[in-house]
């Protein structure tokens, strides 16, 4: 052989050589990825080849499947009041893909889990289709509603968050607007800009608020002041009148800040009259006393500055809470009162309240109480974990009080219930640079607790953009406190 013919055939034998070891890169390290990358059309299509197990909610299925012609996906995913649960479900689109529990359960859902492969198998041999798993959810359907409805009524941007305190079950997680999954499920070019029209509007639809998107929690933060000041001995007597004037000097600041309810009522208030009409001037007066450090300690034992809240099953993926670190004084004495730079997310404040009502233990929130397969076996099933001893017995037990007797006498007395031990704190929150440039949002936290230990602590957040109200019709009192107590009276069946 002479001597091109010896470099070609050199040449050639390290191009096989190459392409031999490029195969069995992408059959023995590469293979998983590439099966289960979202982007794979075989995996799309595995997705939707049968009908799709179903997410659970009270019982009943809010899903379902229904067979298609003319596409390479034989099922389309269908949704049962779908605006209403779409926070807690997600969506499966042939197009858009997966979100929330959808995507997350997506192989128990379409069949594909590696525990079902001897299952299937058998499916195979009897010429049997494919089944999927079931997604059994911790949501009353009650609250649910409860929550859907009076926010919607107000036509209002917003969330409800409510938990059993007790176990850290997900009762409730609303936000509207929102928006049906059914509409855009297929791959279709109407359904396709359908999705594009969602993600266009001005509104957010697609949002969820509950988890996703935080806010400044304004005065229902005051409720974790107070459970701070009394841990850490700053305040000891909730009764006893502090050394907090009112309008209240922002410390290193000339700025002077005022409540609401007036300086005559807030003036050297106990924390107790504080919290009832919410004076700013004793939360600014304690976060101030306490310092950044301790304030953002025990923020962080409520769960602030987490990167996700997430039971084992990994359903809980959420935005993180923050209480800023490097804060100056002025800055820590306004996140006494819920301002400055402090940030959270519905369900945070939700956990903050569910903590402080079962006596200072923080369980970790979960939505997802079992996965069953086709056959309704159990595959897994979650158990309630503890997830931080946020403050003491004693501590928590004394906020109740403070936050029972607002609910009786003060702020929070659109909360009550006949029968039921109701806590409550509202919140208004400012926004913008200049707190006058954009309307406030509106909080309302509150729990309640039966004889028999029955109980739910529930967060609602509003934001009155789209409301057509007034700037002083705006407080977490009047608007939120009527949807917490249908909430509350849906769990609690008072």
């Amino acid at each position: 052989m002479n001597r091109p013919l010896r470099h070609i055939a050199v040449f050639c034998g390290l191009l096989v050589l190459a392409l031999l070891l490029r195969a069995n890169w992408l059959q023995y390290f590469q293979s998983d990825a590439l099966a289960t990358d979202e982007h794979n059309r075989r995996v799309k299509i595995a997705q939707f080849a049968s009908p799709r197990g179903d997410i659970i909610v009270g019982g009943d299925p809010i899903t379902g499947s229904k067979a298609v012609s003319g596409t390479d996906f034989k099922y389309q995913r269908t949704f049962k009041q779908g605006a209403m649960y779409a926070p807690v479900t997600g969506y499966a689109s042939q197009a858009q893909g997966m979100s929330l529990l959808e995507k997350t359960y997506d192989s128990v859902l379409s069949g594909q889990d590696d525990r079902f492969a001897f299952r299937h198998a058998k499916d195979i041999l009897a010429g049997e289709q494919r089944r999927g798993g079931d997604v059994i959810t911790t949501i009353d359907p009650k609250a649910q509603k409860a929550g859907y409805k009076g926010l919607t009524d107000l036509g209002a941007r917003g969330a409800v968050v409510a938990l059993d305190p007790r176990t850290g079950k997900v009762l409730a997680l609303v936000s509207t607007p929102s928006y049906d999954p059914s509409v855009f499920a297929g791959n279709s070019f109407k359904e396709g800009d359908r999705f594009q029209d969602l993600v266009d509007e001005k509104a957010k639809p697609l949002a969820n608020r509950p988890l996703r998107e935080t806010f400044p929690p304004g005065s229902t933060f005051k409720i974790l002041t107070a459970a701070a000041a009394l841990e850490n001995g700053v305040v000891t007597d909730v009764d006893a009148a502090s050394e907090a004037v009112s309008p209240y000097p922002l410390p290193l600041s000339s700025n002077k800040i005022s409540s609401e309810a007036g300086d005559a009522v807030c003036n050297k208030a106990s924390m107790k009259t504080a919290m009832q009409y919410s004076c700013n001037n004793v939360f600014l007066d304690a976060a101030s006393k306490l310092g950044a450090d301790k304030m953002r300690e025990t923020a962080e034992k409520f769960g602030f500055n987490a990167d996700v809240y997430s039971d084992e099953f990994g359903d809980m993926l959420a935005t993180k809470s923050l209480y800023p670190s490097q804060l100056d004084k002025p800055g820590t004495a306004l996140t006494g009162m819920g301002q400055g730079s402090l940030t959270s997310t519905p369900m945070q404040m939700a956990m903050v309240t569910a903590a402080l009502a079962n006596d200072g233990k923080l369980m970790q929130p979960y939505i997802v109480e079992e996965l069953r397969g086709p056959d309704l076996s159990t595959l897994e099933r979650n158990e309630p974990k503890l997830k931080s001893q946020a403050v003491s017995e004693e501590t928590a037990k004394k906020v109740q009080e403070m936050m029972e007797f607002t609910a009786k006498e003060g702020s929070a007395q659109r909360a009550l219930i006949d029968g039921v031990t109701v806590g409550g704190k509202t919140g208004t929150a400012q926004r913008g640079v200049n707190v006058n440039d954009e309307v406030p949002y509106g909080w309302f936290v509150s729990y309640g607790k039966k004889a028999d230990g029955a109980s739910v602590a529930v967060a609602v957040f509003i934001d009155p953009t789209d409301m057509d109200i007034s700037r002083s019709d705006i407080s977490g009192g009047r608007l939120g406190g009527p949807i917490a107590k249908r909430v509350m009276q849906a769990v609690l069946g008072s």
